[in-house]
């Protein structure tokens, strides 16, 4: 993983560039972006990294973009966040499935997605997590 901090060359521009690109779901620009050298799990000063802010975002497409691209799944932010716990979070099955299928630990972070999806109540959430995890 790259931090701001770590990688002298990115300007906090190009980054808040490409985190906007991802938030928007704007899947081939991003893609030029990291074609042209921006590490896939550059993180923002918040500690998302593409991946969580595209799945928070609810950009499909960018997410399977990213997971193909090889992000890396399971990356906690600084509020112990995961993509899996943002799916979660904001109850969207068919992201949630997706970052699952792909490998990513439902386990991962300060809040697993099952406590997330048990403090906020999300019984469908909670289903498809306990799902995975019989496997």
């Amino acid at each position: 993983m790259t931090s701001p901090a770590d990688d002298s060359a990115l300007s906090l521009e190009v980054i808040e560039g490409t985190f906007d690109l991802a938030r928007q779901g704007r899947t081939a620009p991003l893609g030029e972006m990291i074609d042209a050298g921006v590490p896939i799990d550059v993180q923002n000063p918040r500690g998302d990294t593409m991946l969580i802010v595209a799945t928070y975002a609810e950009q499909t497409a960018t997410v399977a973009d990213l997971i193909h691209r090889g992000a890396a799944l399971d990356v906690v932010n600084a509020n112990g966040q995961t993509a899996v716990t943002c799916a979660v979070f904001r109850r969207n099955e068919e992201l949630l499935r997706m970052l699952l299928d792909a490998g990513a630990d439902q386990n991962a972070g300060m809040h697993t997605a099952a406590a997330t999806a048990d403090q906020f109540g999300l019984a469908s959430m909670r289903a498809i997590l306990d799902e995975y995890a019989a496997r």
